[in-house]
């Protein structure tokens, strides 16, 4: 772990892997609610997590590197369920980069349990871990242009779900209805770091 200062009152924490920020998050955000951490924002990104507002920073910055900070819990959160038809233009590709056939694809990825790593890209965007480490995909070679909003698509270790049409150069190997950002709803987005993501196929029509 390193930690680095930012500004007057804030803390970026590096750590070793994706894994070891969620936990860190998730450990961050359980002292916040019990009143023994004072933080304003707690921002995860892929192995870092950033901590604004700090009263003594400083102070913070000393005992971080050691505490007993626990892996994820496997506790029965509430999980975001996505219904999905996996339809996607790339299923062909990434079947193809999994060794499987096209039809085995839907299950493998709905199988999975995913969890949201961190939020980013555009709002609404959360960038979900979850699949082993043998079905990563590179991202394509050429963007498109436009990808239409509610894409569901691989790139690295991340799932994904484009809240809105943009560019973009992750595999689409499906298409869901669920709305990732309302700013009529509170919260306005679908899905926020630590949520568990629970993947459920559609008939394709």
């Amino acid at each position: 772990m390193r930690v680095l200062p930012v500004g007057d009152r804030a803390l970026l924490v590096e750590v070793s892997s994706g894994e070891a920020a969620q936990a860190l998050h998730a450990e961050l955000l359980r002292r916040r609610a019990e009143g023994s951490l004072s933080v304003r924002e707690i921002v995860p990104a892929a192995r870092t997590v950033l901590l604004d507002g700090l009263e003594e920073p400083a102070r913070l910055a000393e005992r971080l590197p050691g505490w007993d900070i626990p892996p994820l819990s496997a506790r029965a959160d509430a999980t975001v369920e996505i219904p999905v038809r996996y339809d996607g233009p790339d299923l062909a590709d990434v079947a193809a980069c999994w060794g499987v056939g096209v039809r085995e694809v839907p299950g493998i990825h709905a199988a999975a349990a995913f969890r949201v790593a961190f939020c980013g890209f555009a709002p609404g965007f959360g960038y979900l871990t979850g699949l082993p480490a043998r079905y990563d995909v590179p991202r394509r070679a050429t963007p498109r242009t436009a990808v239409p909003a509610g894409s569901v698509a691989l790139a690295g270790p991340y799932t994904g779900v484009y809240p809105r049409s943009s560019p973009g150069g992750w595999q689409l190997i499906g298409t869901t209805d669920a709305v990732l950002w309302d700013h009529a709803r509170v919260p306005a987005a679908l899905l926020s770091p630590g949520a568990r993501v629970r993947f459920v196929p559609e008939r394709c029509s």
